[in-house]
């Protein structure tokens, strides 16, 4: 591998040491105005400034990574008219700009669905989209499976 080139990883937080995840917590504070300075933000989530240097170049939020990008979750919807509706609806009120969707025949109920849609609009992170459209009655199952 080049030295230019990096390798990135989707990374569940639950798994992630907790330096790295009071890193990530130190940022977002910065980033939020609820620390005014570095040393108040790991200060307040207690690491030391040696640990928060190292890492804060290297790990940032999900929705930092897949902004201007394209991607595409993978859904199961109820066969009840609208379903499909309403994610559009919440996709487009977020600002992403739909590029495909893809629905088979509903089989006993449900039907499966794929959306691809880009970010670079997006009003709000990419979290909170996906949250918004795990909610929507109807939706049974929700997952990213692809990011450009």
């Amino acid at each position: 591998m080049k030295d230019t080139e990096h390798k990135f990883y989707l990374v569940r937080e639950n798994v992630l040491p907790q330096v790295l995840k009071k890193t990530a917590e130190a940022k977002e504070m910065l980033k939020k105005g609820q620390a005014k300075t570095a040393n108040d933000a790991i200060s307040a989530v207690g690491i030391s400034r040696a640990a928060f240097y190292k890492y804060r170049d290297y790990i940032f939020p999900f929705r930092e990574a897949s902004h201007g990008k394209i991607l595409t979750i993978s859904l199961i919807l109820e066969h009840t008219a609208g379903v499909l509706s309403e994610v559009l609806k919440t996709i487009a009120l977020a600002h992403g700009n739909v590029l495909t969707i893809n629905q088979g025949i509903p089989l006993q109920g449900v039907a499966n669905a794929s959306i691809s849609f880009e970010t670079a609009e997006l009003k709000d992170d990419v979290d909170q989209l996906l949250a918004d459209l795990s909610r929507i009655p109807g939706v049974q199952k929700l997952e990213l499976i692809g990011q450009n």
